[in-house]
């Protein structure tokens, strides 16, 4: 169920960037190393304004869909940044194919209109959720990097000239660790935000899966830190975190916004 049209605005900002991004997308192997940084820079700069507008634009909205874009979004804003430190990094094509997808779905569903509760936590809680899916989104993207990596590796399918596999090893966990401490953040001004507006704690299914996301992590952090995990093991904890936290907002809205047809 489509609960409303996105705006004129939204529109074409949300056209213009995934224009932008189809480029590199669709040409990886024909396009200079330079038109392609290039098109990601107009992407992104016109994919941080479409997300923009929906939350400050003539009628403030989210949901699940654009949870997701501001995701894509903060990943391509980590590999632009990233890119610059480790020139072998080579995701651009598969980034700018994902924010083809990120900038369609608000297009479709641009989610329900914003409540202002009057507490100061609410806006705290949604920077700190939404930071923390761009580092988990990101944490999880080096990990298929490096299992890719692996497999290349194994099959001695030629000289591997990407980044080195103990350089992806560190940066998923770097990633993995920054998003579980915003995480952890972004779960406290939950409760403090909850308990503004609410008078008492309930355990929904946001609430349910947020909290079994973060023992997730945690195990991951803790099995890395006292039992040395690697490899399958560790990546295999970090997707099944990374499931649940998926589920926590993205899931509960997606089945409240389009399969029930609720906008609160």
């Amino acid at each position: 169920m489509i609960l409303a049209s996105a705006s004129p605005v939204s529109v074409a900002l949300s056209v213009g960037a995934a224009a932008a991004y189809a480029l590199p997308a669709a040409l990886a192997s024909r396009l200079a190393d330079r038109s392609a940084r290039a098109a990601l820079l107009i992407a992104w700069v016109l994919h941080g304004m479409a997300l923009a507008w929906g939350v400050f634009g003539d009628t403030p909205r989210f949901g699940w869909a654009p949870a997701l874009s501001a995701t894509g979004w903060l990943v391509l804003t980590m590999y632009v940044i990233e890119r610059e430190m480790f020139p072998q990094l080579h995701a651009r094509w598969a980034l700018a194919a994902l924010g083809v997808v990120a900038l369609a779905l608000p297009l479709a569903d641009p989610g329900v209109p914003l409540r202002h509760t009057g507490s100061g936590w609410q806006p705290i809680h949604v920077v700190l959720g939404m930071a923390a899916y761009g580092l988990i989104a990101a944490a999880v993207i080096h990990a298929w990097l490096l299992m890719r990596a692996e497999r290349f590796i194994r099959r001695g399918a030629g000289h591997y000239t990407g980044v080195p596999l103990l350089t992806l090893e560190r940066l998923t966990f770097r990633f993995a660790g920054a998003g579980f401490v915003v995480l952890s953040a972004a779960l406290l001004a939950g409760l403090f935000f909850n308990e503004a507006v609410e008078d008492s704690w309930r355990w929904d299914h946001k609430r349910v899966f947020s909290v079994l996301a973060w023992v997730a992590f945690a195990l991951l952090l803790l099995g890395r830190a006292r039992f040395g995990w690697r490899g399958r093991r560790a990546v295999r904890v970090l997707y099944t975190g990374s499931l649940l936290l998926l589920l926590a907002y993205v899931g509960s809205r997606f089945v409240l916004e389009v399969v029930l047809g609720r906008a609160t």
